[in-house]
Order: structure tokens, then C-alpha cells, then sequence
């Protein structure tokens, strides 16, 4: 055992970990440790202290894939340390392809991309374009946090409509975005929803998530529910 994973099983919840392993059915139990987020996140800052002088570190985020699910979720905490933006996407390049579950996938998210916004929409074009699942769905993740508020285009919604993918966790992450640009963008997102742009379970799932949301009026959100559409079965 590694002195990383002594350090993580030192923080183990074993109740936790029987709880957040229901809302993982793709992650092998016997892969989680089960160490609680906030832990998790301190870990991981105190370890990006030595991340340009100890071996340790340097040689743990070139280990992969690791064996512990909380192994990963500590690689992402870590990376959203790296105040380079260039070092930060190449070590988000080199994790994203061992990324497996929706949860490692959506904790990430550094800082310093918010700084350099035109250089990370080429990535997230690059990313969106992936075959993998939680590549695509990471760029996806970041079109949502970092492009629909002051950085807003249209055009970015039909980027996201336009990805093309039969999986359940990109299809959530696509409905997700919706939803929180009808809460961020209303005009723009409605006026891409009433063009028919997504499938049918994605199309009314975004609608379900934003009827959820305390950000969106009443009457927005009976206008959204006639906008419903009839799963063929």
C-alpha cells in the first residue's frame, strides 16, 4: 500500500461509503474507500503543496490508473490546484481517458480555466468530439460552469444539442445543461428547446430539472411543461 492510500484509508467513513456507492451503480464497491468530500478536497490541497518537489506527488498523478475510486476523485482535487492553465489541461488530458463514473467526472473544476476562457472552448470543442463517455461529458460540464453567464452565446447551445450519444451519463449531462441555461438564459435556451433540438428523453428531462429549479417562474415553468413531448413507445 502506498503511504497516499494509507493516507486515505486513515480518513475512511465506512457508512459513507455505503451510502455514496448506491449513487454509483457503474463503480465497483470494493474500489471505494469511502472518504467524505471535504476531507477528500484538504487532502488534496496539502499533497498540491508539493506537487513540483515531491516524488511522491509527482509520481501518484502519473500512476494510472489507480486502484481506489477515491484515488481519482483525489487526482481531480489535485489538478484543480495547478495555477498554469497549460499544465492544468495537460493533466486534465492525461486523467480524463481513466475517468469511469459520473462523480470523479463532475467534481472537476479548476480555477484558472475561468481566466483563460477563449483557449478553453477549443478544448471543450476537442473534448465535446471525444468518443468516451466522461470526456464528453466533462466538456460538457465545463460549456455549463464557465459559458452561460456574462461569456454567454447562443451559439453555445446548439454545440451542445449537436453532441450525438446514446449514453445515459452524457444524455444527463446535456439535460442538465439545458436546464440551467433555461435558469441562466431563458430566451435563448426556450427558443432552442421549442426548435425541437434534442431526443425526446433528453428534451424532456432538461424540462423536468428545470420545472425542479426555484430560479425559473411559475409561468415559465407551465409554458416549459406544454413543451413536453410524447415518448413513442
Amino acid at each position: 500500500m502506498t503511504k497516499i492510500q494509507e493516507k486515505l484509508f486513515e480518513l475512511q467513513d465506512v457508512e459513507y461509503k455505503k451510502f455514496h456507492c448506491n449513487l454509483m451503480p457503474t463503480v465497483d464497491p470494493d474500489t471505494v474507500i469511502g472518504v467524505r468530500t471535504p476531507k477528500l478536497r484538504r487532502l488534496g490541497r496539502q499533497l498540491a503543496k508539493g506537487l513540483d518537489k515531491e516524488p511522491e506527488i509527482i509520481d501518484f498523478l502519473g500512476e494510472l490508473p489507480h486502484k481506489y475510486y477515491d484515488e481519482n476523485n483525489l487526482h481531480g482535487f489535485i489538478i484543480e490546484t495547478i495555477k498554469d492553465y497549460d499544465k492544468c489541461v495537460s493533466a486534465v488530458d492525461s486523467f480524463l481517458p481513466y475517468v469511469d463514473n459520473w462523480a470523479t467526472c463532475d467534481l472537476i473544476c479548476p480555477k484558472v480555466f475561468g481566466r483563460h476562457l477563449p483557449e478553453l472552448m477549443d478544448k471543450i470543442k476537442e473534448w465535446i468530439a471525444s468518443n468516451r463517455t466522461y470526456t464528453i461529458r466533462f466538456g460538457i460540464g465545463m460549456l455549463m460552469r464557465f459559458y452561460l453567464d456574462e461569456d454567454f452565446l447562443p451559439d453555445y447551445l446548439e454545440m451542445a444539442a449537436s453532441v450525438q450519444s446514446e449514453e445515459y451519463y452524457v444524455k444527463m449531462m446535456i439535460a442538465w445543461y439545458f436546464a440551467t441555461a433555461l435558469a441562466k438564459q431563458y430566451e435563448a435556451a426556450v427558443a432552442c428547446m421549442e426548435q425541437d433540438r434534442l431526443d425526446t428523453w433528453t428534451h424532456n428531462k432538461a424540462i423536468q430539472k428545470a420545472v425542479e429549479s426555484r430560479r425559473i417562474t411559475e409561468e415559465q415553468k407551465e409554458y416549459l411543461k406544454s413543451l413536453k413531448k410524447k415518448l413513442i413507445k
